[in-house]
C-alpha cells in the first residue's frame, strides 16, 4: 500500500518555465478568440462586459489548474474534491452565454495538457459557425395596452387595425359592463416603422374621448436573475 502512494505521489506534473509559458500562451491567445466571438454574437443590452472578460479569466485559470495537475493522480483527486465544495450561484441570462463557459473550459483544459491543435482546431469551427450565422439578436416583442370606455371598443380596433396594417395581434381582451381593456402584440420592426410615419399610435387612440390610458411594454423571452 505504502509503495503504490509512493507511485503516486512521485508521478510528478512538474514542467519548466518554457512548456508552462507556451500553454498559458495558447490559452491567452485562444481565449480572445473567445473574446471577439462573445462580443460579436451579443448586441446591446444582451451583451455583457464583465463576464466577457469572465470568459477569458476562466480560460487561463483552467488552464493553469490542468498545467498543476498535469499527470498527478493523486493530486487531480485533491482538486476534484476541492472544487466539489464550490457552489456558484451566478444566474445564467442567456442560455448562450452556457455555451460560453463550456468552450472556455475546454480550451483551457486542452491547453493544460498541451493539446493544442484540439483547441485550436474546436475553437477555429465554432468561431466560423459563429461568424456564419451572423449575431443573433433577441426578438423582442412590443405589447400595446389600451384602456378606455367599453363605446370605444370598435374605433379602438378600426384605429389599430390600419395603422399597423393588419400587423398588430390581439392577445387579451378584458371587458366589463363600462371598461375595456385590448392587449396587442406586434414584432419590434413593425412598430419602429409605423412609428415614424406621421402621428404615432398612442396620439392616434388619445384623440378618442373615453380613454384612459395607452402603454407600450417591450417583452422577450429572457429570463434575468
Amino acid at each position: 500500500m505504502t509503495g503504490v502512494l509512493r507511485d503516486l505521489v512521485s508521478q510528478s506534473g512538474s514542467l519548466t518555465l518554457h512548456d508552462i509559458a507556451i500553454r498559458i500562451t495558447v490559452a491567452t491567445i485562444l481565449s480572445m478568440v473567445i473574446y471577439v466571438s462573445y462580443w460579436y454574437t451579443h448586441t446591446g443590452t444582451s451583451y455583457s462586459g464583465k463576464f466577457n472578460v469572465s470568459l477569458v479569466t476562466i480560460t487561463i485559470l483552467t488552464c493553469t489548474v490542468m498545467t498543476v495537475i498535469g499527470n498527478n493522480i493523486a493530486l487531480s483527486l485533491g482538486m476534484a474534491g476541492a472544487l466539489s465544495i464550490v457552489r456558484f450561484r451566478t444566474a445564467i441570462k442567456d442560455s448562450r452565454d452556457t455555451a460560453y463557459i463550456f468552450w472556455a473550459v475546454i480550451v483551457g483544459l486542452c491547453s493544460g495538457v498541451a493539446d493544442f491543435w484540439t483547441a485550436i482546431i474546436g475553437s477555429t469551427a465554432v468561431f466560423i459557425i459563429l461568424l456564419i450565422m451572423g449575431k443573433v439578436r433577441n426578438e423582442n416583442r412590443i405589447l400595446l395596452i389600451i384602456k378606455s370606455n367599453r363605446s370605444l371598443e370598435k374605433d379602438i380596433e378600426g384605429i389599430v387595425f390600419t395603422h399597423f396594417n393588419r400587423k398588430a395581434l390581439l392577445r387579451v381582451k378584458n371587458t366589463t359592463v363600462e371598461s375595456l381593456e385590448m392587449i396587442y402584440e406586434l414584432d419590434r420592426r413593425t412598430y419602429n416603422l409605423t412609428y415614424k410615419s406621421g402621428k404615432n399610435i398612442t396620439q392616434l387612440l388619445y384623440e378618442k374621448e373615453g380613454m384612459e390610458y395607452v402603454n407600450i411594454v417591450t417583452q422577450n423571452d429572457e429570463i434575468s436573475g
